[in-house]
Protein backbone atom coordinates (compact mmCIF):
# COMPACT_ATOMS: atom_id res chain seq x y z
CA UNK A 1 0.00 0.00 0.00
CA UNK A 2 1.45 3.34 -1.09
CA UNK A 3 1.98 6.08 1.48
CA UNK A 4 2.45 9.70 0.47
CA UNK A 5 5.60 11.58 1.50
CA UNK A 6 3.87 13.23 4.45
CA UNK A 7 2.66 9.91 5.88
CA UNK A 8 6.06 8.29 5.30
CA UNK A 9 7.85 11.14 7.09
CA UNK A 10 5.54 10.96 10.10
CA UNK A 11 5.75 7.16 10.29
CA UNK A 12 9.55 7.30 10.12
CA UNK A 13 9.66 9.93 12.88
CA UNK A 14 7.27 7.94 15.06
CA UNK A 15 9.20 4.66 14.71
CA UNK A 16 12.56 6.33 15.39
CA UNK A 17 11.24 8.10 18.49
CA UNK A 18 9.56 4.95 19.79
CA UNK A 19 12.74 2.90 19.26
CA UNK A 20 14.69 5.56 21.15
CA UNK A 21 12.55 5.85 24.29
CA UNK A 22 9.88 3.14 24.20
CA UNK A 23 7.01 5.52 24.91
CA UNK A 24 3.90 6.09 22.75
CA UNK A 25 4.42 9.11 20.52
CA UNK A 26 1.83 11.89 20.49
CA UNK A 27 0.92 14.39 17.76
CA UNK A 28 2.60 17.29 19.58
CA UNK A 29 5.93 15.41 19.71
CA UNK A 30 5.62 14.44 16.05
CA UNK A 31 5.07 18.05 15.01
CA UNK A 32 8.40 18.95 16.64
CA UNK A 33 10.57 16.05 15.45
CA UNK A 34 9.20 15.43 11.95
CA UNK A 35 10.37 18.74 10.47
CA UNK A 36 7.00 19.17 8.77
CA UNK A 37 5.09 22.46 9.02
CA UNK A 38 1.82 20.79 9.96
CA UNK A 39 -0.75 21.56 12.60
CA UNK A 40 -1.40 19.03 15.37
CA UNK A 41 -4.87 18.49 13.87
CA UNK A 42 -3.41 17.56 10.50
CA UNK A 43 -0.94 15.21 12.14
CA UNK A 44 -3.76 13.57 14.09
CA UNK A 45 -5.63 13.00 10.82
CA UNK A 46 -2.58 11.37 9.20
CA UNK A 47 -2.04 9.23 12.31
CA UNK A 48 -5.69 8.13 12.18
CA UNK A 49 -5.18 7.08 8.55
CA UNK A 50 -1.99 5.16 9.44
CA UNK A 51 -3.81 3.44 12.27
CA UNK A 52 -6.69 2.47 10.00
CA UNK A 53 -4.16 0.97 7.55
CA UNK A 54 -2.55 -1.04 10.36
CA UNK A 55 0.84 0.73 10.55
CA UNK A 56 0.40 2.20 14.06
CA UNK A 57 -1.72 1.39 17.10
CA UNK A 58 -3.03 3.28 20.11
CA UNK A 59 -2.34 1.73 23.52
CA UNK A 60 -5.32 2.04 25.82
CA UNK A 61 -3.30 3.89 28.45
CA UNK A 62 -2.04 6.69 26.22
CA UNK A 63 -3.13 9.19 23.61
CA UNK A 64 0.08 8.51 21.69
CA UNK A 65 0.70 5.76 19.15
CA UNK A 66 3.21 2.95 18.70
CA UNK A 67 4.33 1.13 15.52
CA UNK A 68 2.80 -2.25 14.68
CA UNK A 69 4.79 -5.10 13.09
CA UNK A 70 3.42 -3.90 9.75
CA UNK A 71 4.67 -0.39 10.52
CA UNK A 72 8.12 -1.73 11.42
CA UNK A 73 8.17 -3.64 8.13
CA UNK A 74 7.50 -0.50 6.07
CA UNK A 75 10.13 1.31 8.14
CA UNK A 76 12.92 -1.26 7.63
CA UNK A 77 12.06 -1.87 3.96
CA UNK A 78 11.53 1.70 2.75
CA UNK A 79 12.26 4.40 5.34
CA UNK A 80 15.30 3.24 7.28
CA UNK A 81 18.58 5.11 6.93
CA UNK A 82 21.32 2.61 7.80
CA UNK A 83 23.93 4.08 10.09
CA UNK A 84 27.32 4.64 8.50
CA UNK A 85 30.06 3.05 10.54
CA UNK A 86 33.81 3.04 10.13
CA UNK A 87 34.05 -0.37 8.51
CA UNK A 88 37.85 -0.41 8.43
CA UNK A 89 38.10 0.43 12.14
CA UNK A 90 35.53 -2.21 13.03
CA UNK A 91 37.29 -4.84 10.93
CA UNK A 92 40.65 -4.12 12.56
CA UNK A 93 38.99 -4.48 15.96
CA UNK A 94 37.21 -7.74 15.15
CA UNK A 95 39.66 -9.57 12.90
CA UNK A 96 42.04 -10.71 15.70
CA UNK A 97 39.10 -12.60 17.26
CA UNK A 98 38.38 -14.39 13.99
CA UNK A 99 41.88 -15.46 13.00
CA UNK A 100 44.29 -18.26 13.89
CA UNK A 101 41.65 -20.38 15.60
CA UNK A 102 39.96 -23.68 14.77
CA UNK A 103 36.63 -23.20 12.97
CA UNK A 104 34.55 -23.98 16.08
CA UNK A 105 36.31 -21.24 18.04
CA UNK A 106 35.96 -18.73 15.20
CA UNK A 107 32.19 -19.40 15.05
CA UNK A 108 31.85 -19.04 18.83
CA UNK A 109 33.78 -15.75 18.69
CA UNK A 110 31.50 -14.48 15.90
CA UNK A 111 28.43 -15.13 18.08
CA UNK A 112 30.10 -13.28 20.97
CA UNK A 113 30.99 -10.35 18.69
CA UNK A 114 27.38 -10.03 17.51
CA UNK A 115 26.17 -10.12 21.11
CA UNK A 116 28.67 -7.61 22.48
CA UNK A 117 28.20 -5.09 19.66
CA UNK A 118 24.40 -5.26 19.66
CA UNK A 119 23.90 -5.84 23.41
CA UNK A 120 21.35 -8.49 22.47
CA UNK A 121 21.86 -12.20 21.60
CA UNK A 122 24.15 -13.31 18.78
CA UNK A 123 23.56 -16.56 16.90
CA UNK A 124 25.60 -18.40 14.27
CA UNK A 125 24.35 -21.49 12.43
CA UNK A 126 27.32 -23.79 12.04
CA UNK A 127 28.51 -24.67 8.52
CA UNK A 128 26.53 -27.33 6.72
CA UNK A 129 29.59 -28.85 5.04
CA UNK A 130 30.58 -30.79 8.15
CA UNK A 131 29.13 -33.99 6.68
CA UNK A 132 31.89 -34.32 4.08
CA UNK A 133 34.54 -36.96 4.57
CA UNK A 134 38.13 -37.25 3.44
CA UNK A 135 38.56 -40.96 4.08
CA UNK A 136 36.81 -43.90 5.70
CA UNK A 137 38.04 -47.28 6.91
CA UNK A 138 36.31 -50.51 7.96
CA UNK A 139 37.66 -52.65 10.82
CA UNK A 140 36.15 -56.10 11.41
CA UNK A 141 35.50 -56.48 15.15
CA UNK A 142 33.70 -59.83 15.07
CA UNK A 143 31.13 -61.66 13.01
CA UNK A 144 28.71 -59.07 11.55
CA UNK A 145 30.19 -56.27 13.69
CA UNK A 146 32.28 -53.60 11.90
CA UNK A 147 33.86 -50.41 13.17
CA UNK A 148 33.46 -47.52 10.71
CA UNK A 149 36.27 -44.97 11.03
CA UNK A 150 35.55 -41.56 9.42
CA UNK A 151 38.23 -38.94 8.82
CA UNK A 152 36.86 -35.44 8.16
CA UNK A 153 38.64 -32.92 5.89
CA UNK A 154 39.98 -31.09 8.97
CA UNK A 155 41.51 -34.32 10.31
CA UNK A 156 38.86 -34.98 12.92
CA UNK A 157 38.07 -38.67 13.45
CA UNK A 158 34.66 -40.20 14.18
CA UNK A 159 33.86 -43.86 14.89
CA UNK A 160 30.57 -45.71 14.43
CA UNK A 161 29.64 -49.35 15.00
CA UNK A 162 27.90 -51.11 12.09
CA UNK A 163 25.82 -54.25 12.68
CA UNK A 164 25.50 -56.08 9.35
CA UNK A 165 23.46 -58.97 7.96
CA UNK A 166 26.54 -60.40 6.24
CA UNK A 167 29.87 -61.45 7.73
CA UNK A 168 32.28 -59.46 5.52
CA UNK A 169 35.87 -60.64 5.18
CA UNK A 170 38.78 -58.22 5.73
CA UNK A 171 39.60 -58.17 1.97
CA UNK A 172 35.97 -57.25 1.22
CA UNK A 173 36.11 -54.42 3.75
CA UNK A 174 39.33 -53.09 2.24
CA UNK A 175 37.82 -53.27 -1.24
CA UNK A 176 34.69 -51.35 -0.14
CA UNK A 177 36.69 -48.68 1.69
CA UNK A 178 39.04 -48.19 -1.27
CA UNK A 179 36.10 -47.82 -3.63
CA UNK A 180 34.39 -45.23 -1.42
CA UNK A 181 37.58 -43.25 -0.83
CA UNK A 182 38.62 -43.20 -4.49
CA UNK A 183 35.19 -42.32 -5.87
CA UNK A 184 33.48 -40.32 -3.16
CA UNK A 185 36.21 -38.86 -0.90
CA UNK A 186 35.60 -35.12 -0.44
CA UNK A 187 31.87 -35.39 -1.11
CA UNK A 188 29.13 -35.10 1.48
CA UNK A 189 27.64 -38.34 2.74
CA UNK A 190 24.31 -37.34 1.20
CA UNK A 191 25.92 -36.91 -2.25
CA UNK A 192 27.72 -40.23 -1.81
CA UNK A 193 24.45 -41.95 -0.89
CA UNK A 194 22.72 -40.63 -4.02
CA UNK A 195 25.57 -41.73 -6.27
CA UNK A 196 25.79 -45.15 -4.65
CA UNK A 197 22.09 -45.70 -5.24
CA UNK A 198 22.47 -44.67 -8.88
CA UNK A 199 25.86 -46.09 -9.85
CA UNK A 200 26.50 -49.29 -7.92
CA UNK A 201 23.70 -51.51 -9.17
CA UNK A 202 26.26 -53.54 -11.12
CA UNK A 203 28.17 -54.43 -7.94
CA UNK A 204 27.34 -57.29 -5.62
CA UNK A 205 24.23 -56.56 -3.62
CA UNK A 206 25.95 -57.23 -0.29
CA UNK A 207 28.73 -54.75 -1.02
CA UNK A 208 26.22 -52.09 -2.05
CA UNK A 209 24.34 -52.56 1.22
CA UNK A 210 27.58 -52.20 3.18
CA UNK A 211 28.44 -48.91 1.45
CA UNK A 212 24.91 -47.59 1.94
CA UNK A 213 25.09 -48.46 5.63
CA UNK A 214 28.47 -46.73 5.87
CA UNK A 215 27.33 -43.41 4.36
CA UNK A 216 24.13 -43.40 6.45
CA UNK A 217 26.08 -44.05 9.64
CA UNK A 218 28.69 -41.49 8.61
CA UNK A 219 26.06 -38.83 7.98
CA UNK A 220 24.48 -39.49 11.39
CA UNK A 221 27.88 -39.44 13.09
CA UNK A 222 28.82 -36.04 11.69
CA UNK A 223 25.37 -34.61 12.43
CA UNK A 224 25.49 -35.85 16.03
CA UNK A 225 28.95 -34.45 16.54
CA UNK A 226 28.33 -30.87 15.45
CA UNK A 227 25.95 -28.46 17.16
CA UNK A 228 23.50 -26.85 14.80
CA UNK A 229 24.14 -23.36 16.14
CA UNK A 230 26.06 -21.28 18.64
CA UNK A 231 24.18 -18.69 20.71
CA UNK A 232 25.82 -16.01 22.83
CA UNK A 233 24.34 -13.34 25.08
CA UNK A 234 20.93 -14.86 25.80
CA UNK A 235 21.02 -13.24 29.24
CA UNK A 236 21.13 -9.81 27.59
CA UNK A 237 17.53 -10.35 26.55
CA UNK A 238 16.48 -10.65 30.20
CA UNK A 239 17.32 -6.95 30.49
CA UNK A 240 14.96 -6.07 27.63
CA UNK A 241 11.62 -5.20 29.21
CA UNK A 242 9.71 -5.79 25.96
CA UNK A 243 10.83 -9.45 25.98
CA UNK A 244 10.84 -10.25 29.70
CA UNK A 245 7.88 -8.21 30.97
CA UNK A 246 5.81 -11.25 31.95
CA UNK A 247 6.15 -14.97 32.54
CA UNK A 248 4.48 -15.90 29.25
CA UNK A 249 7.08 -13.92 27.30
CA UNK A 250 9.93 -15.38 29.34
CA UNK A 251 8.64 -18.90 28.76
CA UNK A 252 8.46 -18.36 25.00
CA UNK A 253 11.95 -16.84 25.02
CA UNK A 254 13.59 -19.75 26.81
CA UNK A 255 11.56 -22.34 24.89
CA UNK A 256 13.04 -20.89 21.71
CA UNK A 257 16.60 -21.19 23.00
CA UNK A 258 16.04 -24.67 24.43
CA UNK A 259 14.20 -26.27 21.51
CA UNK A 260 15.87 -24.26 18.70
CA UNK A 261 13.51 -25.72 16.08
CA UNK A 262 11.88 -22.50 14.91
CA UNK A 263 15.18 -20.64 15.11
CA UNK A 264 16.95 -23.27 12.99
CA UNK A 265 14.14 -23.13 10.42
CA UNK A 266 14.45 -19.36 10.22
CA UNK A 267 18.25 -19.46 9.87
CA UNK A 268 17.98 -22.16 7.23
CA UNK A 269 15.60 -19.99 5.19
CA UNK A 270 17.97 -17.03 5.59
CA UNK A 271 20.87 -19.04 4.17
CA UNK A 272 18.98 -19.32 0.87
CA UNK A 273 18.55 -15.52 0.59
CA UNK A 274 20.99 -12.79 -0.36
CA UNK A 275 22.21 -10.13 2.04
CA UNK A 276 20.66 -8.99 5.31
CA UNK A 277 17.17 -10.26 6.13
CA UNK A 278 14.91 -8.90 8.88
CA UNK A 279 12.24 -11.09 10.50
CA UNK A 280 9.75 -9.11 12.59
CA UNK A 281 7.65 -10.83 15.23
CA UNK A 282 3.93 -10.65 14.68
CA UNK A 283 4.24 -10.81 10.89
CA UNK A 284 6.48 -13.87 10.60
CA UNK A 285 5.28 -17.32 11.66
CA UNK A 286 8.92 -18.24 12.25
CA UNK A 287 9.49 -15.72 15.06
CA UNK A 288 7.92 -17.12 18.25
CA UNK A 289 7.22 -13.75 19.91
CA UNK A 290 5.41 -10.66 18.65
CA UNK A 291 7.92 -8.44 20.49
CA UNK A 292 11.00 -10.06 18.90
CA UNK A 293 12.93 -9.38 15.70
CA UNK A 294 15.84 -11.27 14.19
CA UNK A 295 18.35 -9.68 11.79
CA UNK A 296 20.29 -12.26 9.75
CA UNK A 297 22.85 -12.57 6.96
CA UNK A 298 24.36 -15.64 5.26
CA UNK A 299 28.10 -16.33 5.35
CA UNK A 300 30.32 -18.25 2.95
CA UNK A 301 33.27 -20.58 2.90
CA UNK A 302 35.32 -20.33 -0.30
CA UNK A 303 32.45 -18.73 -2.17
CA UNK A 304 29.75 -21.19 -1.07
CA UNK A 305 27.03 -20.18 1.41
CA UNK A 306 27.24 -22.63 4.32
CA UNK A 307 25.35 -20.95 7.16
CA UNK A 308 23.68 -17.90 8.65
CA UNK A 309 24.41 -15.56 11.54
CA UNK A 310 22.31 -12.90 13.19
CA UNK A 311 21.18 -10.82 16.13
CA UNK A 312 18.10 -11.68 18.20
CA UNK A 313 16.55 -8.72 19.95
CA UNK A 314 13.35 -6.79 20.59
CA UNK A 315 11.19 -5.47 17.78
CA UNK A 316 12.09 -2.07 19.22
CA UNK A 317 15.77 -2.31 18.27
CA UNK A 318 18.02 0.21 16.55
CA UNK A 319 17.91 -1.47 13.14
CA UNK A 320 20.07 1.23 11.55
CA UNK A 321 22.92 0.16 13.85
CA UNK A 322 22.30 -3.61 14.01
CA UNK A 323 22.07 -4.14 10.23
CA UNK A 324 25.67 -3.05 9.45
CA UNK A 325 26.95 -5.02 12.47
CA UNK A 326 25.38 -8.21 11.11
CA UNK A 327 26.49 -7.49 7.55
CA UNK A 328 30.15 -6.81 8.42
CA UNK A 329 30.40 -9.75 10.84
CA UNK A 330 29.11 -12.07 8.09
CA UNK A 331 31.81 -10.81 5.71
CA UNK A 332 34.56 -11.17 8.34
CA UNK A 333 33.44 -14.69 9.27
CA UNK A 334 33.38 -15.66 5.58
CA UNK A 335 36.97 -14.42 5.20
CA UNK A 336 38.14 -16.15 8.38
CA UNK A 337 36.72 -19.55 7.40
CA UNK A 338 37.84 -19.44 3.75
CA UNK A 339 41.28 -20.90 3.17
Amino acid sequence: MQLDIRAQTLLKALVERYIADGQPVGSRALSKISGLELSPATIRNVMADLEEMGFVASPHTSAGRVPTPRGYRVFVDSLLTVQEIDEAALESRLQPKLLSNPPQKIIANAAQILSSLSQFAGVVMTPRNESTFKQIEFLRLSEKRILLVIVAPNGEVQNRLLLTDVDYTPPQLIQAANYLNQNFGGLSFEDARIRINGELRQLQNDMTRLMQAAVEAGSDAMADHSDDMVISGERNLLNVEDLSSNMTSLRKLFDMFEQKTSLMQLLDISSKATGVQIFIGGESQLVPMDEMSIVTAPYEVNGKIVGTLGVIGPTRMAYERVIPIVDITAKLLSNALSH
